[in-house]
């Protein structure tokens, strides 16, 4: 690091050089609370780099799992825990108190939307107050949670002063580091991938600079504050949010022209300049692109500010599990003479992106939602969510099983329809035997010439 990376202002009441110190020589003990998708993946980073962990969450199965060793997140495998609890690098305890222990607390709770589709931080809000009953001075307390612009700032800092008495800055140190996690990304795992970080103060930045650099191959990116690193997160979600619904609308403009999106993009992503493939789909899943852009919407709003251009986006991509039922259901009527109600549908892929067991906004259940008020009969394939666990937005599909995807089992169906295109589902054997199927993904692109007739994009 430079002589102007470890150069602090004097105005903290504890002793910021020690911290520091600490963080760099990894003797610092890292708390990280929420151990779901974003952190797990960077406790296992923490762990890697030498850093004593504590890892706090409030369900007590995942905890007393990982205290057998064993990991509930398919890309992390049980001897990599197993080795980090034998080493004393890693402790799972749903006991908060523990956070007092800490020198560095990560924030990795979820921040859903409510029904009304608002921000959700209850889960931030709860997760702060418990950090502040223990809060000490010298502790360094970063929210990765996505959330909108002044959340840190806003909310949690608020909060952490009037229950703890403690002065952001002076007695403790605050920053955002919005979390970059993508499931099943063997490239860009979490140690890859550039840190983007907004401190509540310069020595807050600092530090929260030497921890990530002292645990992430990728390079830490500082912005001016905490709002910006926010907005940042924000920003990257939005992007793929708008251009994903462009080609949701293209893919519906085009079929009516008879025209394959699919073959569109191909082409044109020939182009070695000012163009970018994304691909079309039968919605959005997963717990950030779907529900980003309505954090920023919604604060916006709060400032007399319409997000025309977003908020238009968000109901193409909501749009598009309704579009693909219809889509099946003129297929049916039009081919087989058969209306949904009594039809059997099997879906093949529930979880959001292909290759990883994650449900979380997965637009397949909007689809079984939409299948089932129209009284089809619903079953499903996929070969890395044997069982859908318990759904917010879903209660009622709770502990329905995977069907084998055997050629009596597709025969059986009046239509399959592909929604997660995993890379290891026998394709061939869909296009075989299913008599009709709704191809969200273009899975069938290189299925032979004869089975063309059954199959719909959509």
């Amino acid at each position: 690091m430079s002589d102007s990376a470890v150069s602090f202002s004097r105005d903290s009441a504890v002793d910021v050089e020690n911290l520091l110190k600490k963080i760099a020589g990894k003797t610092a003990k890292i708390g990280i609370i929420g151990l779901g998708y974003v952190g797990l993946p960077l406790s296992c980073a923490t762990c890697d780099a030498g850093f004593q962990t504590l890892g706090f969450d409030v369900d007590p199965e995942k905890i007393e799992k990982l205290e057998k060793g064993q990991s509930y997140i398919g890309n992390i495998h049980n001897d990599r825990i197993g080795a980090f609890l034998r080493d004393g690098l890693f402790r799972p305890t749903a006991d908060f108190t523990k956070l007092a222990e800490a020198d560095a607390v990560l924030i990795c709770v979820p921040t859903p939307l409510t029904r009304h589709r608002e921000p959700d931080l209850s889960y931030v809000v709860k997760t702060t107050e418990k950090i502040a009953e223990t809060l000490r001075p010298g502790q360094l307390i970063i929210l990765e949670s996505t959330t909108y612009p002044g959340t840190t700032t806003d909310i949690v800092r608020p909060i952490l002063e009037e229950k703890s008495g403690l002065k952001s800055g002076h007695d403790f140190f605050l920053a955002f580091s919005p979390e970059r996690e993508d499931p099943g990304n063997r490239e860009f795992t979490t140690a890859a991938i550039p840190k983007v970080v907004g401190g509540d103060g310069e020595d807050a930045l600092k530090l929260a600079q030497t921890l990530y650099d002292g645990f992430l191959h990728g390079k830490t990116v500082p912005v001016s504050t905490p709002a910006t690193a926010e907005a940042v997160k924000l920003t990257e979600n939005i992007f793929r949010a708008v251009n994903i619904a462009l080609v949701n609308e293209l893919k519906t403009i085009y079929a009516e022209l008879d025209i394959d999106i699919w073959e569109v993009i191909e082409a044109a992503k020939t182009k070695p300049f000012g163009y970018m493939p994304f691909y079309p789909g039968p919605g959005l899943g997963g717990h950030c692109i779907p529900i980003d852009p309505f954090y920023l919407s919604w604060k916006a709003r709060e400032h007399g500010i319409t997000t025309r251009f977003i908020e238009l986006a968000g109901e193409i991509n909501i749009s598009m599990p309704a579009y693909v039922v219809r889509q099946l259901a003129t297929a049916l009527n039009e081919r087989n003479a058969k209306p949904l109600n009594g039809a059997k549908i099997m879906l093949v892929g529930v979880a959001y992106k292909k290759n990883v067991a994650d449900v979380r906004e997965s637009p397949a259940f909007a689809i079984m939602k939409l299948l089932l008020d129209r009284h089809a009969e619903v079953s499903y394939h996929d070969p890395y969510v044997e069982e859908i666990p318990q759904l917010r937005a879903h209660p009622s599909f709770t502990g329905i099983k995977s069907q084998d995807l055997s050629a009596e089992n597709l025969a059986a169906q009046d239509a399959v329809i592909i929604v997660t295109d995993h890379g290891d589902i026998d394709y061939a054997l869909i296009a075989g035997h299913a008599p009709l199927i709704i191809d969200t993904r273009n899975a069938l692109q290189n299925a032979a010439p004869e089975f063309s007739d059954k199959i719909v994009k959509a």
